[in-house]
């Protein structure tokens, strides 16, 4: 069974995006990242993972959309088995993009997948912090892959702010 729980925006200022998530909307804050690809938080309303990212470079937003789209960049479905959902998004007529299954079965991992019109969908049996699998919120208990990691904010701020 396939559940979404994970939904990612690529924002100028994930701090300033997560700060209005959590005021209208009461979603809290469970981590944040820092990879080579993005730097940025995670939100979750205790069902669903919001991830605000910000990208580092072109390359790892996707180069299709580049590191300064501002939008909903990729989301993520919780299933119970990836690999056997990596072969039936292909059956469908989507196709692998980047990750595998780790052999050890506790770490925090993605398979990405594409859509048969390119969107990015991000596949895990083991879901993201904060996420609830069942939808019943009791069940959260995933932990980030770096937790209490403290980003690095240095350098962002709005597109029309770096170019002004």
């Amino acid at each position: 069974m396939s559940r979404l729980r994970h939904i990612a925006l690529s924002v100028p200022d994930p701090w300033k995006a997560a700060e209005f998530y959590m005021k209208a909307f009461g979603m809290k804050k469970v981590g944040e990242t820092d990879s080579s690809l993005a730097r940025g938080v995670y939100l979750t309303d205790g069902f669903i993972n919001m991830a605000l990212l910000n990208y580092k470079s072109d390359e790892a937003a996707g180069e299709e959309r580049g590191k300064d789209y501002v939008g909903i960049h990729h989301f993520g479905f919780w299933v119970d088995d990836v690999e056997q959902t990596v072969k039936d998004v292909e059956a469908a007529g989507g196709k692998y993009y980047m990750g595998e299954v780790p052999t050890l079965s506790n770490i925090f991992y993605e398979v990405k997948v594409r859509d048969p019109h390119g969107v990015i969908i991000d596949t895990t049996a083991h879901g993201w912090g904060g996420a609830s699998k069942d939808g019943t919120g009791q069940d959260v208990h995933v932990k980030l892959r770096h937790e209490g990691l403290v980003a690095d904010r240095a350098g962002l701020g709005t597109v029309a702010e770096k170019a002004g």
